[in-house]
């Protein structure tokens, strides 16, 4: 998640580099972003959900970066940040990631986190912020602390697919939560039961992103027929028109 999370946010300033309506167009997107998470840090920064008080850096991070990531909401987020640079408070949203009370069980069920002492909870940070520089304080670090001490009913293990019907496998290829790699590993685990189906987009969840991707899924839950092996879906927006058909992957 860390890592595709960094991916999401090299996305987006490649995006706002290559589109002139991005908020920071011709402008140095990472020092942008760095200097919000330093007054972040100071307290400079209001939280839009609770005005007269301060946003954090891990909300800036997680309720500002991170939920439009899974939105695909590259425009959105370049506005928030050239908002906030500009000393302007942020309007309160509807939306906001996963609550870490609603998120914490399932996490803390299928994850095992052996973290036994406080060296091993501050060596996963640094880790974090070495893999995703330019999100520090991202969403699983605080889920590692907060599953200090709970069961793992479900932890990772190889799947074992035997005997199960087709499965259908849908990702978006940048997705910033659950990564197109874990998704391309099972279906490889899933062997002959299992068909991956790609949304060439970005976003968290990719089913109802176009005719094609939903065409697919409802042949899927309807019939339980699977698309061929290798079919992707083009990405909604300017450069590939919606509603185009399946594409095989080379």
């Amino acid at each position: 998640m860390t890592r595709e999370s960094h991916r999401a946010f090299r996305e987006f300033v490649k995006w706002c580099d290559a589109t002139a309506h991005c908020a920071l167009h011709d402008r140095d997107v990472r020092a942008v972003w760095q200097a919000l998470l330093t007054r972040a840090g100071r307290g400079e920064l209001e939280d839009p959900a609770k005005p007269g008080s301060p946003l954090s850096s891990p909300d800036l991070v997680n309720k500002v970066a991170f939920r439009r990531f899974y939105e695909a909401d590259y425009a959105g987020l370049a506005t928030a940040i050239a908002t906030m640079h500009a000393g302007k408070p942020l309007p309160a949203s509807p939306t906001s990631t996963a609550p870490l009370p609603v998120a914490t069980p399932v996490f803390c069920s299928d994850w095992h986190l052996p973290v036994r002492d406080y060296r091993t909870y501050a060596s996963l940070v640094a880790m974090m912020n070495r893999t995703a520089p330019d999100l520090p304080y991202l969403l699983p670090i605080h889920m590692v602390a907060a599953c200090l001490g709970a069961p793992t009913a479900n932890p990772q293990h190889r799947l074992d697919a035997r005997g199960v019907p087709p499965i259908l496998v849908a990702n978006a290829l940048h997705d910033p939560a659950t990564g197109y790699p874990w998704a391309v590993s099972v279906a490889r685990q899933l062997g002959r039961s299992g068909v991956l189906l790609t949304y060439e987009g970005h976003g968290h969840g990719s089913v109802t992103n176009g005719p094609c991707m939903e065409n697919a899924v409802d042949g899927y839950l309807t019939g339980l027929a699977l698309p061929p092996r290798g079919t992707s879906c083009p990405a909604l927006g300017s450069v590939n028109t919606p509603g185009s058909p399946p594409r095989r992957l080379p």
